[in-house]
């Protein structure tokens, strides 16, 4: 069962809360610093995250779970969020050129099955980076914050997922080194606690970010070492969504 949308509302806007962000955007910042003409889409609830992106990109959407519930965004301008089942993402095919996942992909029913409809409204060679509980951090221990419900990854399982579902890893970094307290004194040292936490204790971090490409070809573990090509989920065309406008094509110059 996923923590609903509004126990999400309630951390992020406590002291606590807004130190994890912190933390993870910082991270999120320094894998993808700008999406300059990018399209644009965050799943499961990443808008806390999500603004930074809202200048730059041609396009940034929200898309929440169902059983989690929504919330409009952006509060100053035109709603952009949609609300569908995870399983069955109201886009068309490869519209998105980057896609961010928080709080998404540890409460999913079915994580294959979501991370294969990610990667169908996905771009080719678009990327994609997962936010997660780190299996072996405190912060997954803790059900005090949405951090611990749900599924937590290491490095070497959310890897492996995302080579099964036909993306590439090409880069991970940990991020939330501070306790899961709301002591006071605590969450005003998050941000130190961020730089002593990279150099002494670098696994411990609470949040686990994995950058992942988008391939149509792949050896994925259950493959057992063959190279796959991958086919789009199979959809009826009752199923497929028509209020999504396709990707324009590239106008080739000749000189």
């Amino acid at each position: 069962m996923r923590v609903d949308v509004l126990a999400l509302q309630r951390f992020y806007a406590s002291p606590l809360g807004e130190a994890a962000r912190r933390a993870a955007a910082r991270r999120l910042t320094a894998l993808w610093p700008h999406a300059d003409g990018l399209d644009v889409l965050g799943l499961g609830y990443p808008t806390p995250y999500l603004g930074a992106f809202r200048g730059s990109a041609r396009r940034a959407v929200a898309m929440m779970p169902a059983e989690q519930g929504a919330e409009p965004w952006p509060s100053d301008a035109a709603i952009v969020t949609a609300l569908a089942e995870e399983a069955r993402l109201p886009f068309m095919d490869a519209v998105f050129d980057r896609v961010l996942m928080v709080h998404a992909l540890e409460e999913a029913a079915a994580p294959h099955a979501l991370l294969r409809e990610v990667w169908r409204v996905m771009a080719p060679e678009g990327r994609l980076v997962v936010i997660a509980a780190n299996r072996w951090s405190f912060w997954a221990q803790s059900g005090a914050t949405p951090f611990g419900h749900g599924r937590p990854y290491s490095r070497t399982q959310l890897a492996a997922l995302l080579s099964d579902s036909m993306f590439e890893p090409v880069a991970s970094s940990r991020a939330l080194y501070a306790p899961p307290s709301t002591w006071t004194p605590f969450v005003r040292a998050a941000d130190a606690f961020e730089w002593v936490g990279e150099l002494v204790w670098p696994a411990q971090g609470g949040l686990l970010l994995m950058e992942a490409v988008k391939r149509l070809y792949a050896t994925t573990a259950r493959s057992e070492g063959r190279v796959l090509l991958a086919k789009a989920p199979k959809r009826s065309r009752s199923d497929a969504p028509q209020h999504m406008p396709k990707r324009a094509p590239e106008t080739v110059v000749e000189g």
